[in-house]
């Protein structure tokens, strides 16, 4: 409409002939937009129109170099003009007429639905992850101009109705799916991908040419081909808004209002408390974690919130901290209650200690709060909420307690904690795991009533198996066993009998989970059941995963993609359904996985949703309609239908299998062989598949862990992979068609043997992390440009010479969260080295190595880092040359190596000041003085410590109220330290580490 009214007011003398046709088709329109018949067939009529504006605005401006004006050329084609014109206006004509508006209460609208309780932001997160980037890219390509009308009506078909889809699925994100919803919105998430690599090869194919410098006749040859190109991109994009409009009409049903919003099923019920009492055999890490912020000297209010799925132990460990003998001492008044509203609530707190009965006059909320703050003021209490669920209440009764800053504190338990904002500072979140193996074996025989035979023990994997760790369902298993027979017939014979009623305590479990897990979340798990069983998933690898299979969408301009993939295992941990294998020191995840019962629901919610395929034979492939792999993964099953593919001896991929990976978006190998073979087929399988026009898109190759793959010259036409992974496969040189790979995002290679970049990675547009391999001194080649330098965010493993550039090269790096170098450089050239990483004002995490020719420890040039606000890992091996930076630290540290250091001063002086940091190390000779010590209050948050090879310490002295937070104490190689300080000898469950120490330490240790 607006281009229209402008063409009638700008040009009204170049339309005369065909000016009563416009204004017709100006008035119908208007038509359209106030009876708001908004069908496929108008918004169709609509875009006719735009094309016809802009054929002829485009026709015009390429006329008026030689003196033709609109009029001209309106003039030169007029019978043309007219059939276009009578074209549009009989399209107008066969619009049908206006439906009939029948009253809502017909049928109740998508607002009415019983929404889950999410907050705005993760309500938008679906919608952000498929139709944002469909968005952001049809915008650059349209801002590009110069684009014949033709593509600029299918792109903008193809974003409006990818727009329209933007309001249903935020009102998806509220209701249970089906299998075929689940499958529809897969299909969805693919036709995403599709038209976002679409527009992405074009505008790369596009810049290219402007790029490139050739004659006249090139030029012309160029051209003709970039129209080629140009008529390609709209059937393409015609194509996938064919598919949008076929996925619009199939739209699931459940947004409809015509299945139920995510309950419980009407058969399950709520899972029943174990008979017996807790016991700290299954939660004992728990137990301590939360008994060290309780007992801290922190006299401030605060909150732990205990959180987790249902039957995993919330209350059981709540109740064995609150009635634990510290606590009862700690705090003389302890109150619990499940109350939830005020009646309740002030005759559980005040009756539990007092022989109590209000009176009438107390029973307004108002005076009953002020009774309850008059009652507690003065002493230090704790009060444990049990089901915490009502955060409006909450917060009610977070305004009610007294801040007496006496070291009161509150615990909650709840299935999700949201808090309110007073308390989200002061607030620890504590998420119950699901139990591992060995700790539901443990729980399993301690809760037993008889003794368990070395026969029985044979059913261990099964038993644990069938829990799925989930506490309250080993209990009950036991307590069923505990009245069997103990023998391994009468108990096998129980397991099939029980069976179905563990699936009925899991069934609830679970039910409750999707009440409130999001679908984008729902994804992520699916991508688990990509690994094998048991298969410890390193943290760092599933989240890159994630990022370039685009399941997470950063939701503004101040955090990264990087940042949210973090952000959702954070939130998946902490609702207990994924659990930590192993944590680094200072508490970050370092690998992960599914518990096999949760492994096995989401792997069967993957296959219902054709996120997965099943693997088993080439009928069952078909079976799925879609007849393709779209994730395919290597677990050297010989009976998946790939296995034969890529394990066999076949010269080509036989035309009945091709269809089977077209549309491959991702392929993770873990072939871990030892020998040639693996690596072999892999090159083979590739080599066969590309060169029959398969695994074009993908997007994810993962070759971690398989030794020297061999890579085809034809791998360079996976020009859409943005993440490849090569740690550990020991390669010894990275691939030439590495610079072709222009859409690459990430790039692993460490623990290989390669040495060299090749120059051209540097010229990787959309390049964000790079790990190198620093064992082998890996070095970039000639100049970096300036193409990636506003992208890269982690650099890795760089050695660092005298022939790299980092002055107008590696410095245009300014964006850097992770860094990591070694450097040999002589003390007039490590100055480049030094302004850089003061310009790199996000740094996170910050790894710097100076060594000689034989790789010890070398001159470190550094300034203070006191500026940089958000590093919070640092590791320095060398000799600081300026003594100003031992001691000059930014407060958000969180975790400090120095090695080499020499530091002539005591350090713990000014560390001990540094409020977040948890984990410290003191590595050969960073200290050289004789003796050290920490201040009373010093290190509030330090929970590890390890003093290695500091061969001038003799004497260290820790003050009272000095690392009270330290669990993890190793000491090695520190010969002339005699003893222990006074203050650590007796510290509770302080982990104690003494490695080659001298003769009376050592015989300190034994005696103690």
């Amino acid at each position: 409409m607006e281009k229209l009214s402008a063409l009638l007011v700008q040009e009204p003398v170049s339309l005369i002939g065909v000016e009563e046709q416009v204004q017709w088709i100006q008035r119908e329109l208007r038509g359209i937009v106030i009876r708001h018949r908004f069908t496929e067939e108008a918004i169709d009529v609509a875009y006719d129109v735009e094309e016809f504006i802009d054929c002829l605005i485009l026709t015009s401006a390429s006329q008026a170099r030689s003196g033709r004006s609109l009029e001209d050329v309106i003039s030169s084609d007029d019978d043309q003009l007219h059939k276009k014109l009578e074209w549009i206006m009989s399209k107008i004509r066969a619009l049908p007429p206006p439906a009939i508006q029948y009253s809502m209460s017909a049928r109740a609208p998508i607002t009415e639905i019983d929404w889950l309780r999410l907050s705005s932001a993760l309500d938008q997160n679906m919608a952000n992850t498929i139709v944002s980037p469909v968005i952001e890219k049809v915008t650059a390509l349209l801002a590009q101009g110069a684009l014949p009308p033709r593509v600029k009506k299918s792109a903008s078909r193809v974003q409006d109705k990818f727009r329209l889809m933007n309001g249903f699925l935020k009102d998806l994100e509220s209701v249970e799916l089906n299998d075929r919803g689940m499958a529809w919105m897969e299909e969805l998430c693919h036709v995403s991908l599709s038209t976002v690599d679409v527009i992405d090869q074009f505008m790369k194919s596009r810049q290219q040419v402007k790029g490139s410098w050739v004659g006249s006749l090139g030029r012309d040859v160029l051209d003709f081909g970039h129209l080629i190109s140009q008529h390609k991109l709209a059937k393409k994009l015609d194509h996938i808004y064919a598919k949008i409009l076929g996925l619009s009409i199939r739209r699931p049903e459940e947004a409809h209002g015509n299945s139920t919003q995510r309950t419980v099923p009407r058969n399950t019920s709520p899972i029943p408390d174990p008979t017996q009492e807790p016991d700290i055999i299954s939660f004992g890490d728990d137990v301590h974690a939360i008994m060290t912020r309780l007992l801290s000297d922190d006299t401030s209010f605060s909150t732990i919130s205990i959180v987790g799925m249902p039957g995993i132990g919330k209350t059981t460990l709540a109740k064995l901290i609150y009635n634990n003998e510290a606590v009862v001492d700690h705090f003389p008044f302890r109150a619990w209650t499940s109350a939830t509203d005020w009646d309740e609530l002030f005759k559980d707190l005040m009756g539990q200690h007092i022989d109590y009965k209000a009176p009438r006059s107390w029973k307004t909320e108002e005076r009953m709060r002020q009774k309850l703050n008059a009652f507690l003021k003065g002493k230090r209490y704790l009060i444990v909420l049990e089901d915490a669920s009502r955060v409006n209440f909450l917060n009610e009764l977070v305004r009610t307690l007294p801040d007496a800053s006496n070291g009161s504190k509150m615990i909650l338990t709840a299935r999700s904690m949201r808090l309110p904002s007073k308390l989200q500072r002061a607030s620890v979140h504590h998420a119950v795991q699901l139990r591992g193996d060995d700790e539901s074996w443990a729980l399993f025989t301690h809760s037993l009533k008889v003794n368990i035979s070395q026969e029985l023990v044979k059913l261990r994997r099964e038993i644990v198996r069938r829990c799925g760790g989930l506490p309250v369902a080993i209990v009950k298993l036991a307590d069923v066993l505990s009245q069997k027979d103990a023998t391994i017939e009468e108990w096998s014979s129980a397991l099939q009998q029980l069976n179905q009623e563990q699936q009925q305590l899991w069934s609830y479990t679970l039910s409750r989970i999707n009440e409130d897990l999001p679908l984008y979340m729902q994804r992520c798990l699916f991508y688990f059941s990509l690994f094998p069983q048991d298969f410890e998933i390193p943290a760092r690898r599933l989240t890159v995963l994630w990022v370039a299979e685009g399941l997470v969408q950063a939701e503004d301009e101040n955090e990264t993609p990087e940042d949210v993939a973090d952000r959702y295992l954070i939130t998946l941990i902490g609702k207990g359904m994924v659990r930590v294998t192993k944590n680094k020191l200072n508490g970050n995840v370092k690998s992960c996985l599914l518990p096999d019962a949760l492994r096995r629901y989401w792997s069967s919610k993957a296959l219902q949703a054709t996120f997965l395929q099943v693997g088993t034979n080439t009928k069952s492939e078909s079976s799925l309609g879609t007849g393709m792999i779209r994730r395919l993964t290597d677990h050297l099953d010989k009976g998946d239908v790939s296995f034969d593919h890529i394990h066999g001896d076949h010269k080509t991929i036989s035309a009945s299998v091709q269809p089977l990976y077209r549309e491959v978006v991702s392929f993770l190998s873990f072939d871990t062989q030892e020998g040639s073979k693996p690596g072999e087929d892999i090159g083979n399988f590739l080599h066969r598949c590309i060169s029959s026009s398969c695994l074009l898109l993908l997007r994810v190759l993962d070759l971690e862990n398989v030794f020297k793959p061999k890579f085809p010259e034809a791998l360079g036409k996976l020009t859409r992979l943005r993440y490849l992974g090569l740690r550990s496969t020991f390669l010894d040189v990275l691939p030439s068609f590495v610079n072709k790979l222009q859409s690459l995002q990430a790039l692993d290679v460490k623990h290989t043997n390669i040495t060299t970049l090749p120059s051209p990675i540097w010229n990787m547009q959309q390049l964000r992390q790079l790990y190198l391999n620093e064992r082998c001194h890996s070095k970039v080649m000639p100049q970096p440009s300036v193409g990636s330098s506003s992208t890269l965010r982690v650099l890795v493993g760089l050695f660092v010479d005298e022939e790299t550039p980092v002055t107008d090269g590696l410095d245009q790096f300014i964006n850097l969260r992770k860094l990591g170098l070694t450097c040999h450089l002589p003390s007039s050239q490590q100055e480049a080295v030094v302004e850089w990483v003061q310009k790199l004002n996000n740094l996170e995490s910050l790894r710097l190595k100076s060594i000689d020719e034989e790789n010890q420890f070398w001159d470190l040039d550094l300034k203070p880092l006191a500026h940089h606000v958000n590093l919070s890992c640092l590791y320095l091996l060398g000799r600081l040359k300026n003594p100003s930076v031992g001691s000059e630290f930014p407060h958000s540290l969180i975790e400090l190596t120095l090695s080499g250091s020499e530091l002539e001063e005591d350090p713990m002086q000014t560390l001990d000041k540094l409020p977040n940091l948890k984990v410290l190390r003191f590595l050969a000779n960073s200290y050289l003085g004789k003796n050290m010590g920490c201040s009373s209050g010093g290190f509030p948050q330090l929970q590890v410590l390890k003093l290695w090879k500091l061969e001038q310490l003799e004497e260290w002295n820790v003050d009272e109220g000095a690392l009270q937070a330290l669990w993890d104490l190793d000491i090695r190689s520190c010969k002339r330290l005699k003893m222990l300080p006074e203050a650590l000898r007796h510290k509770a469950r302080l982990k104690l580490k003494l490695t080659d120490m001298c003769s009376q330490f050592a015989s300190w240790k034994e005696d103690h």
